[in-house]
C-alpha cells in the first residue's frame, strides 16, 4: 500500500519486480515533475502498465497534494485515484517546494473537500528539525487534523516510532503503514559500525524499542495498520555516494522476509491480515469503483533457501547477497 516505481528506465526495471508478487499497490507520485493532475495520473498509469508487460497487477494511483486543488479538481480525480499524498516541503525525495504550511487556510479547504468526497489523505509525516525527532514532533499536526476532520481517513505513512504506534490507536480516522525494513532494522544497523548506505531511509530507522512497538502492531493483527513496503529504488552510484540518496529497495524480497518474520514470531495466521485484509478494509477496496476486474493471483512460498541477488540492474536490494529462508516458487 505504499510503493515507489520511479519512471523511465528505472520504472521498466523495478515495476515487474512488484507486479510479479502483488496484485495491486498504491503508487507514490513524487516524480520529477510530480504527478499533480488528472492527465498526469492517466499518463503515469499507462507507463506503468507498459512496464509490467503481461503481469497481473493493478496500480492504485495517487496525486501530489498541493494547496491549489479545487473541489472541481478533486471531483474529476476521484474516479482515477485512491488517495492524495502530502509531503512536507523538502523533507524527502522530490518534495521541495510543497506543503510548506500543512495547516494553512488553503490546505484546510482542500482537506475539507477531501473529507466531503471521501478521498483518503496519505502523509509522509516529519517536521524539518533534528532527524531523530521529526516523526515524533509531527504528532501535534496529526492530532489537529484528526480532530478538525474526523471523517477524513488519514494514513500515517511508514511509521517508525513508539509514539506513532500509540497515536494510530488514539483516533478512529488515523491508520498507518509499516515497512518491511522498519520491522527488521534499527539505526544501529545503519550506522552502528560501518555506514550501510543501502539501509539509509527516510524516515530514518529508530531505536530498538521503536522497532518492538511496530512489531507488536504488525504481528498482532491490529486492524489500524497494514503493510506498505515503501520500496524505493536508487541506482548504486546514488546510494554509495557522499550525498547518499535515502530509501531501501525491498520489492524482490518483501514477501519472503515477511513470512520469515511472522513464522519466527508464531504469527503466520496474521500475515494475510497485515498484508492484504486490513488494507482492503481501510481503503474500502472490496467496493471501490476502481477495483473492477482486480487481478486474482496466488503466490506460493516454499521453505527453501534463497540467495538475494547482489543487484537488479543497477539497484542493490535489501539483504543483497544474503541467504534468506523462504523462496517464491
Amino acid at each position: 500500500m505504499h510503493l515507489h516505481l520511479r519512471d523511465n528506465e528505472m520504472l521498466k526495471v523495478v515495476a515487474p519486480l512488484s507486479a510479479k508478487y502483488f496484485s495491486w499497490a498504491v503508487i507514490m507520485p513524487n516524480l520529477v515533475p510530480p504527478v499533480k493532475t488528472l492527465e498526469d495520473v492517466k499518463n503515469y498509469k499507462e507507463r506503468i502498465k507498459r512496464a509490467i508487460w503481461e503481469e497481473k497487477f493493478k496500480p492504485l494511483m495517487t496525486v501530489f497534494f498541493h494547496e491549489e486543488l479545487t473541489r472541481d479538481d478533486l471531483e474529476s480525480l476521484a474516479w482515477e485515484i485512491l488517495s492524495i499524498k502530502l509531503y512536507p516541503a523538502g523533507i524527502t525525495t522530490n518534495s521541495e517546494g510543497w506543503a510548506k504550511n500543512i495547516l494553512s487556510d488553503k490546505a484546510r479547504e482542500v482537506f475539507k473537500n477531501m473529507e466531503d468526497l471521501g478521498i483518503i489523505l496519505n502523509i509522509h509525516w516529519e517536521t524539518n528539525d533534528f532527524v531523530m525527532d521529526r516523526e515524533k514532533n509531527f504528532v501535534p499536526i496529526y492530532e489537529s487534523l484528526a480532530q478538525e476532520f474526523p471523517k477524513l481517513k488519514i494514513i500515517m505513512e511508514h511509521i517508525t516510532t513508539k509514539e506513532s504506534a500509540q497515536l494510530v490507536q488514539k483516533y478512529d480516522n488515523l491508520y498507518a503503514t509499516i515497512t518491511l525494513h522498519h520491522l527488521y532494522i534499527t539505526l544501529d544497523d545503519v550506522a552502528g559500525w560501518m555506514l550501510e548506505p543501502h539501509l539509509f531511509c527516510k524516515p530514518i530507522a529508530k531505536r530498538l524499542e521503536d522497532r518492538e512497538a511496530l512489531l507488536k502492531l504488525a504481528l498482532s493483527w491490529n486492524k489500524k495498520v497494514m503493510f506498505g513496503s515503501d520500496s524505493a529504488p536508487h541506482p548504486q552510484h546514488a546510494k554509495e555516494a557522499a550525498h547518499c540518496s535515502a530509501w531501501v529497495f525491498t520489492a524482490p524480497v518483501a514477501l519472503q522476509l515477511l513470512v520469515e518474520l511472522f513464522e519466527k514470531n508464531n504469527a503466520l495466521d496474521n500475515l494475510e491480515n497485515f498484508l492484504t485484509n486490513n488494507a482492503k478494509e481501510i481503503h474500502n477496496l472490496n467496493s471501490w469503483k476502481n477495483l473492477k476486474n482486480i487481478p486474482q493471483k496466488t503466490i506460493t512460498l516454499e521453505n527453501k533457501e534463497f540467495i538475494v541477488p547482489e543487484k537488479y540492474w543497477d539497484v542493490v536490494p535489501f539483504m543483497a547477497g544474503k541467504k534468506i529462508k523462504w523462496s517464491v516458487v
